[in-house]
């Protein structure tokens, strides 16, 4: 994979920091970002009780959209060096610091191993049960799709794998393609 061209970049993590073009007009962020502030309040990597403030819930809906869009970003069994440092970049900064790298490092390395265990299908299966509404599900497909583009577009057996996750999000399948509107148009901007 060539070096993703940093104002790809850019308008990745800009897209991905935004609600979805479909959202209510009261929507403030996307839900990566939303979500990102549960799963990064620790962010010092101390183990200790959360305060009444962190929601598991939203740190798990976190972990799964991160991992929607690592399981497109393996979906042709390759995931080198250059893919992993610009997919760490560019959620970090979607995430505004509220999560860092180090974390999302972690993430992606838990992953990896979940994925070489379970494999693609029971991987799709373990996402969808964490995201439980149709709008969750939609903005997933759309923040797969986003972070696919940084590789230099969505390949079919990419797309493949959006199919695959909105069949088990139980969305139907203009969804994918709704996803791939909205990602192909933030690039193009």
């Amino acid at each position: 994979m060539p070096v993703p061209d940093e104002s790809l970049l850019g308008k990745v993590v800009t897209q991905l920091s935004r609600p979805p073009s479909y959202a209510s007009g009261t929507a403030k962020a996307s839900i990566l970002s939303i979500a990102a502030a549960s799963y990064g309040w620790n962010s010092n990597g101390e183990e200790v009780t959360q305060p009444t403030g962190f929601d598991p819930e939203a740190a798990r809906l976190f972990e799964s959209v991160v991992e929607a869009a690592y399981l497109v970003a393996n979906a042709d069994g390759h995931f080198d060096e250059k893919e992993q440092t610009a997919f760490r970049h560019v959620v970090v900064n979607a995430c505004q610091g509220l999560v860092v790298e180090r974390q999302v490092s972690a993430l992606l390395a838990d992953l990896t191993d979940q994925l070489s265990e379970d494999g693609m299908d029971k991987r799709v299966e373990m996402v969808s049960r964490s995201i439980v509404r149709e709008d969750q599900a939609r903005e997933v497909l759309r923040i797969a799709a986003l972070l696919a583009h940084v590789s230099g577009g969505v390949s079919e057996v990419e797309r493949s794998v959006l199919s695959k996750l909105a069949s088990a999000l139980k969305v139907d399948s203009n969804a994918v393609d709704a996803a791939m509107k909205e990602a192909e148009s933030a690039i193009a901007d």
